[in-house]
């Protein structure tokens, strides 16, 4: 099979946990490929995601670098298997890759958590907040662009739908509340939406009063997506830029006290329901 030109962030990081596995056993990337019967360059550029692994040869490599963790494995092994085309490449070429390889991580994790200072979470929006989210993005959008990317977001909502949809905890804080993209009639709809929303049974939501006061990476939008092992759990940042996505032991760890701390001072489930309709009402 030839090697990609641009791989996925979920071929990345498969691609980054064999080489974790790799060195962590103290074996070299020659020994790695004459384990496996491919030349060197093969071993780079599976590590970058370039080139696939099949499941027989990762539990080889698996096998001789002693590892001891069975979901670990299973996990990888799984990563590994040829995916099924999911509805987001019907984007590929249209949207960017991070765009696309948020929705497929969303479409793999059974628990997402996601934090949120300015705006109400795009996976909560609706499609006129949303609509006047993407037309104050610099540069301007056209609107063929904003269409498309309207059309993506409704798209990935029908994440958290269906018979088996993930846990999802939104930690929204009051300044997104009241914001009010699109006018005071849009935000009111997009309060009575989340409230809506809230009362599903695979979805929390949870406002952080401006009396909370402070609490770490404030401003920042934070979506953690977690995996079939916590290994493999996944951080996604949004930036002016574009999307970042994290996966470090340490960057993990620290997202996670993020998140809980959010949690610790957040009001509670029914709480938020009643500020969130309070805020909705003086509108």
């Amino acid at each position: 099979m030839a090697p990609r030109t641009s791989p996925t962030e979920r071929q990345r990081r498969l691609g980054s946990e064999v080489r974790k596995m790799r060195v962590s056993a103290g074996m070299s990337a020659e020994t790695a490929a004459g384990l496996l019967g491919v030349d060197r360059a093969k071993i780079s550029n599976i590590e970058n995601g370039i080139r696939t692994i099949s499941p027989e040869r990762l539990r080889t490599l698996a096998c001789n670098c002693a590892l001891g963790d069975d979901a670990y494995l299973e996990a990888l092994t799984a990563m590994a298997r040829p995916a099924k085309r999911g509805w987001w490449e019907r984007y590929r070429g249209s949207l960017s890759g991070a765009l696309l390889d948020i929705a497929e991580l969303e479409s793999t994790a059974p628990r997402m958590r996601s934090a949120h200072a300015v705006h109400i979470p795009g996976i909560l929006q609706t499609s006129d907040q949303a609509a006047a989210v993407f037309r104050v993005v610099v540069p301007k959008l056209s609107e063929q662009e904003t269409g498309l990317r309207l059309a993506f977001r409704m798209e990935r909502q029908q994440i958290l739908e269906g018979d088996d949809p993930p846990a999802y905890v939104g930690l929204v804080h009051e300044a997104a509340l009241r914001m009010q993209f699109g006018g005071r009639g849009t935000a009111a709809r997009q309060l009575q939406h989340l409230l809506a929303l809230s009362e599903r049974p695979n979805i929390t939501l949870l406002a952080i009063p401006f009396s909370a006061g402070a609490f770490p990476g404030s401003g920042q939008t934070v979506n953690y997506m977690e995996g079939p092992v916590r290994q493999l759990d996944t951080v996604e940042v949004d930036c002016s830029h574009g999307a970042e996505f994290l996966s470090g032991e340490a960057q993990l760890s620290k997202y996670r006290a993020h998140l809980d701390w959010m949690e610790d001072i957040a009001l509670s489930p029914q709480e938020s329901r009643d500020f969130i309709r309070r805020i909705a009402n003086e509108l």
